[in-house]
């Protein structure tokens, strides 16, 4: 193995990058200054959501045609062979593709003719997992090149297909719609969101394909800490670059375990840690058989199951609104419409009875927060006095078992008290603002550029975060080392670079879709739900609403008719409950129950295995290459995965946070951890050993101490007043100093110890 050369055509990689800062920070800080309606689209909008994302697509095109032409064709590459062995793939391909779509058309008839649903979800999530399971049993290996890179000679357009489901986990195909509809534009104050996700999540890829991708396909290497074993030699930097795999990987991991619980139990009606358990089971099928190799064209076939499941639902939508199933091109429209509603809701006197009411509430919470002991006495006192009010004659009667419940349910300590009290006192205050909390759709960030100091700091805030988080997203792109290895499996260094483009391109189909559902949810809920009496809501309002997390609805100010904010959605919600709220056939509910559970099982069969071959190939053989110890490397591979895989699926039961959360946090601890010492790496010859160990581990520090820092819990247990927020950004972001203190760190320390030591 070489290490990659240092002839770089500057002028492409810098014309490229500059290209990409403009279209996404450039555009992204003066979104408020582009807000003219075109063509019945928001500029600034539309920038955001599309125009940045394809322009992005065409800098990955552009830099990998560029770039193979300047190469040329690969010296004893089989070309020939080459071919002939993708045309049978494509033929097999398109074989898969028609028979899918003729299994959904026979369970669509199949249902029309009396099918009952629960033999159409069983039979669905049944085939699916047979199918993912026979490929996994199919594709098993103990060949250490199949099992850790699948033979390196998985074409581009495939191995794109196949990175795009790995890429689409949970967060993705389940939260990002819903965290679009709930976040608008930016998200509200200094809890950015909305199109970061979609600007920093493609965006990334620029970074990829232009700075990363190429050079490490180029070193033939296993593993990500591979690379930097190689490029610095010495013990300590495979081992961080392991440590840091597992720990960024792990908290990914979680968060599609979580997803594949969800929607498992939703589908088969199962308690939700029996649907980890039954999901869990398919992935280990595929990581833990047939490594690399069966991943891959696993995950192939679960890209097809996730667009399908995506693009259907959408498309309905929009024809049904619009007259046109190209949602992309033509939702701008819906946009301006929310907007008037939003103006409607703002000024309505039934919505702002709703929100005095949960002030009032909030105000309660406080007040108690002030003695909480004497208020927790006082509580179970007066429901004590009701319940003997009530008397013995009335044992049964539905008040009684009320009060019983409420009870039964109160706080048991003060301790508890003040927790509960204190969550219920911020979510009733967070309500108690127009629109139920939620910004407006289509205005870029918070606050007004123009208006007080407080609004002015607010937009600041606002933005700054913003630029923050989608800077964390597109540098931990970057960094995540079971997206860079999924580039090894490639049979040249060009086919790498144009698997990137494919990768960017079957991603966006997706990304250009999500902000186009959020859109077109929150009309039919804004136009056909909202104002409707309680008694006659849909069905799936209550089925839905049994779990608090995803739907809450309350008759708030009384008057039996939905308010907006009286609806309360989870972001986890909005995707799988799409073909209901836009009433399709239930084989559509299933095939998105389906699609969630292909993207979370496809991201969490690249995690599971990125971890064990950390643990196995970097940790306990340390890349030990010898053909001897091969299979025992692979053997090892494997059993740390089962190991991780469930206590991720204990940790994941726990429910320990949203989705989109921990999937943010594991890029930002990837950007902080690899992106420095392995960019310098690769384009500095005089960054040395010591300064890339320096350097990772002040960004990972940073990055760590920052996130713990600011958790409510430490902070009270230190007893730390105030946020302990750095300029306002969110911890979520705080990759943006792990990063930047990573990348100072790695050059100081190279500049004093370079010489003569290790100019590699």
């Amino acid at each position: 193995m070489t290490l990659p050369t240092a002839t770089h055509r500057w002028r492409l990689h810098a014309g490229l990058l500059t290209l990409w800062f403009l279209v996404s920070f450039g555009a992204a800080f003066y979104a408020r200054d582009l807000q003219m309606v075109v063509a019945s689209w928001p500029v600034d909008f539309w920038i955001a959501a599309q125009g940045s994302v394809l322009v992005f697509i065409g800098i990955v095109a552009v830099f990998a045609w560029v770039a193979n032409r300047r190469d040329g064709s690969v010296p004893g590459f089989d070309t020939v062979g080459y071919s002939a062995y993708k045309s049978k793939l494509h033929r097999r391909f398109g074989w898969y593709v028609l028979c899918l779509v003729l299994f959904l058309l026979g369970l669509a008839v199949a249902e029309q003719f009396g099918l009952p649903k629960v033999w159409v979800a069983g039979i669905f999530l049944f085939s699916t997992l047979v199918m993912y399971a026979a490929m996994g049993v199919y594709g098993r290996t103990a060949d250490a090149s199949e099992y850790y890179v699948a033979g390196r000679r998985i074409p581009a357009m495939y191995n794109g297909m196949a990175t795009a489901a790995d890429w689409m986990s949970a967060a993705s195909f389940i939260s990002m719609a819903g965290g679009l509809y709930l976040q608008g534009f930016s998200g509200s104050g200094g809890q950015a969101g909305g199109l970061a996700y979609v600007m920093g999540w493609t965006g990334g890829f620029c970074l990829v394909a232009l700075l990363v991708a190429p050079y490490l396909r180029r070193m033939r290497l296993y593993t990500v800490p591979d690379y930097f074993a190689m490029r610095y030699g010495g013990r300590w930097p495979r081992m961080i670059a392991a440590m840091a795999a597992v720990l960024c990987s792990f908290t990914y991991v979680v968060a599609q375990i979580y997803g594949v619980g969800l929607i498992t139990s939703r589908l088969t009606g199962v308690h939700f840690e029996i649907g980890i358990l039954l999901g869990l089971g398919g992935v280990l099928v595929c990581s833990f058989l047939g490594g690399m190799r069966a991943v891959t064209w696993t995950q192939v076939t679960q890209y097809v199951v996730i667009i399908l499941a995506f693009l259907i639902p959408v498309s309905w939508l929009s024809y049904k609104q619009v007259g046109n199933p190209l949602a992309p091109l033509v939702y701008g429209q819906q946009l301006q419409k929310i907007a008037a509603m939003e103006h409607q809701l703002i000024d309505s006197p039934a919505e702002h009875e709703v929100i005095e009411e949960y002030a009032r509430r909030a105000r309660n919470f406080e007040k108690k927060l002030l003695d909480v002991e004497g208020s927790l006495q006082n509580d179970r006192q007066e429901l004590r006095r009701q319940l003997r009010a009530l008397g013995d004659m009335k044992a049964d009667d539905e008040h009684a078992i009320a009060l019983r419940h409420e009870l039964a349910i109160m706080p048991k300590d003060a301790k508890t008290a003040r927790e509960q009290w204190s969550r219920a006192a911020a979510d009733n205050l967070a309500m108690a603002k127009p629109l139920g909390g939620m910004p407006a759709h289509s205005t870029p960030f918070s606050g007004d550029p123009d208006g007080t100091p407080e609004q002015k700091a607010e937009f600041e805030n606002s933005r700054l975060n913003f630029l923050a988080l989608m800077f964390c997203l597109m540098v931990g792109t970057a960094g995540l080392p079971h997206l860079l290895t999924r580039y090894y499996t490639t049979p040249t260094v060009a086919e790498a670079r144009t698997s990137v483009a494919w990768s960017l391109f079957f991603i966006a189909l997706l990304y250009l879709l999500a902000p186009a559902l959020a859109v077109l949810v929150k009309y039919e809920v804004m136009a056909h739900l909202v104002g409707q009496p309680f008694d006659s809501l849909p069905s799936w309002v209550a089925q839905w609403a049994r779990d608090p997390s995803l739907l809450t609805v309350s008759d708030v100010n009384g008057d039996h008719i939905l308010q907006f904010a009286e609806l309360r959605m989870g972001p986890d919600l909005i995707m799988l409950a799409t073909p209901e709220i836009g009433g399709l056939p239930y084989v559509v509910s299933v095939l998105v129950a389906a699609g969630g559970l292909a993207a979370a099982l496809s991201t969490a069969d690249g995690l599971l295995l990125t971890i064990g071959n950390a643990m196995a190939h970097d940790v306990y053989f340390e890349g030990d290459s010898d053909k001897a110890q091969a299979m025992r490397r692979v053997m090892w591979s494997k059993f740390a995965l089962l190991v991780v895989a469930l206590i991720a699926a204990y940790v994941a039961a726990q429910r320990p946070a949203g989705i989109l959360y921990l999937v943010s946090t594991s890029f930002s601890l990837a950007g902080a951890a690899f992106v420095p010492a392995m960019t310098l790496g690769i384009f500095w010859k005089s960054c040395t050993r010591m300064g890339a160990v320096s350097g990772m581990l002040t960004g990972l520090g940073v990055t760590l101490y920052y996130m713990a820092i600011n958790m409510p819990s430490v902070r009270g247990a230190l007893g730390l007043m105030g946020d302990g927020l750095w300029w306002g950004i969110q911890p979520v972001s705080a990759g943006v100093f792990g990063v930047l203190a990573g990348f100072a760190v790695t050059v100081l320390v190279s500049l004093l110890t370079h010489e003569g030591r290790n100019p590699a």
